[in-house]
């Protein structure tokens, strides 16, 4: 993977870029926003909130996927992405964390983790999530792997988590087979749930959903940024084919020469 410093990268076309970076003053960038959304936004009790960022252990073995807005010069998307060998080096997933994953991880096949992702709250409902997809579907094309894991995130409303509810509400074709169902290390406790789904499915989830991904099991409960997450995993193979064709077969450019994918 290509990882371009500031100055080649602000010399491509397109308002939004998505690329691979190294760089420590964009990787802190990165970790700001991520302190945005995910302590101020949602509340998450971080060890890192006194300097204002969001990082830990696993940042330092991970790819960081950016889309970069020249117009203003900021970062206004991310995910961090751990292949199967920097997950090796690591000793773990950041999924094995929170969840016992024996069944999934002796499927045959390479494993793509996706974690962190945010987008700028400024650039939500625009082509940011879109941008941050195409750069993630081509790096997961260039290394070949077979399945993206990760964990995506439910915060609750007044009364609670709506466990029950929420599954009633994501479509039968998005869970996954018992045979592949994960064990939480930590369930939601029976105190911390409500009937009534007063939240809704996060706009990001949505769109794993739309994408394809499957749901695997009971979600975990993380006391520290106080959502449920369900594990989710997607087989590269059954992209849905709207995707497939959009993504796949053109991924360096979208949305009218407005986008330029770097990878």
């Amino acid at each position: 993977m290509k990882t371009l410093d500031t100055q080649v990268k602000t010399k491509q076309p397109g308002r939004l870029e998505c690329l691979i970076t190294l760089d420590e003053q964009l990787i802190k960038q990165a970790q700001k926003l991520r302190y945005q959304v995910f302590a101020r936004e949602m509340g998450a009790k971080l060890k890192t909130a006194d300097e204002g960022l969001d990082y830990d252990e696993v940042d330092d073995y991970c790819d960081h996927l950016i889309v970069f807005d020249n117009a203003t010069q900021k970062i206004v998307g991310y995910t961090r992405l751990l292949n199967q060998s920097q997950a090796r080096q690591l000793g773990r997933f950041y999924s094995q964390t929170e969840f016992y994953l024996d069944r999934v991880l002796a499927m045959p096949g390479r494993f793509l983790e996706i974690g962190r992702t945010c987008v700028d709250p400024n650039f939500r409902g625009s082509a940011v999530l879109t941008t941050l997809w195409s750069g993630l579907v081509k790096y997961a094309q260039a290394g070949r792997y077979n399945y993206l894991i990760g964990c995506a995130s439910i915060s609750p409303g007044p009364n609670g988590f709506a466990v029950d509810a929420v599954y009633r509400n994501i479509d039968a074709k998005n869970i996954a087979p018992s045979s592949l169902n994960v064990s939480p290390k930590i369930p939601v406790p029976d105190s911390l749930k409500c009937q009534r789904d007063e939240s809704g499915i996060p706009p990001l989830l949505k769109a794993y959903l739309r994408f394809g991904v499957q749901i695997c099991g009971a979600p975990f409960w993380d006391e520290d940024f106080n959502v449920m997450d369900l594990f989710i995993m997607l087989s590269l193979d059954q992209l849905e084919d709207r995707y497939t064709k959009h993504y796949m077969k053109n991924p360096l450019s979208t949305h009218d020469n407005q986008t330029t994918v770097i990878l």
